[in-house]
């Protein structure tokens, strides 16, 4: 029975995915791999080591990063410094969640691992369902991610100025749904570039990489949050 149904899900990506475009996903998955490990360097540095730590320079250095590797074209024979701006990144990205990481570690050091387990189980399965979907089906979601992007940034202003609970968790959660919605609407985007003949893979990884880290990051949050208030409960 398993063997069948392994022949069905092998037949049905095969059906949905050209051969060219199932060898780009491989090569952006597999860039999106050597990201995450990068950041998951990023993150041990900043919290067991002195050599480098969380703060404007490491902000200012991903998003430089970013920057350089978005203006530098792929034309095939800059891979090696484009997937060099994107390990940089990665890592500065990494760090830059060093301080979330600590304050984890604090309230239960299992949370990061639980939260990473998460993080890719909900990747692995909204990235399937992108991938097994119509054609296209997806796509017409961007214009209301973008939307719902903009209210979470403007709650995120307002709430500066309240410093409501309420409008931190309705943002938290708001952005995880949003996010998880991103991981669907990047990955079927990035097999319609495929099929057009866009094979800039490093790009597209760091599509993926940027809602991964989103997603961690708000879930990580999350457990934190309930963990602490639990905490709290229990000692009242």
């Amino acid at each position: 029975m398993e063997g069948i149904n392994l022949q069905r899900f092998t037949r049905s990506f095969t059906e949905n995915l050209e051969p060219n475009v199932r060898q780009h996903l491989k090569n952006v998955y597999a860039t999106f791999t050597l990201a995450t490990i990068a950041a998951a360097a990023g993150g041990y540095v900043h919290m067991f080591s002195t050599l480098i730590g969380a703060g404007l320079m490491t902000s200012l250095g991903a998003l430089g990063c970013l920057i350089w590797l978005m203006a530098t074209p792929y034309d095939g024979k800059n891979q090696i410094k484009r997937l060099s701006l994107l390990g940089a990144f990665a890592f500065l990205t990494g760090c830059n969640l060093g301080p979330l990481l600590d304050m984890a570690v604090m309230v239960n050091p299992t949370l990061i691992m639980q939260a990473l387990l998460g993080t890719s189980v909900v990747f692995a399965c909204f990235s399937l369902s992108a991938l097994f979907a119509p054609r296209g089906h997806f796509l017409y979601l961007g214009g209301s991610l973008l939307s719902a992007l903009a209210t979470i940034f403007w709650l995120s202003m307002l709430n500066i100025f309240f410093g409501s609970r309420l409008i931190f968790q309705v943002n938290l959660y708001l952005g995880l749904a949003v996010m998880c919605g991103f991981i669907i609407f990047d990955t079927q985007n990035i097999t319609e570039k495929a099929r057009r003949g866009d094979k800039d893979y490093i790009m597209h990884s760091v599509e993926l990489f940027i809602d991964f880290v989103s997603v961690f990051k708000r879930l990580l949050i999350i457990l934190t949050d309930r963990e602490a208030q639990s905490k709290k409960r229990r000692k009242d």
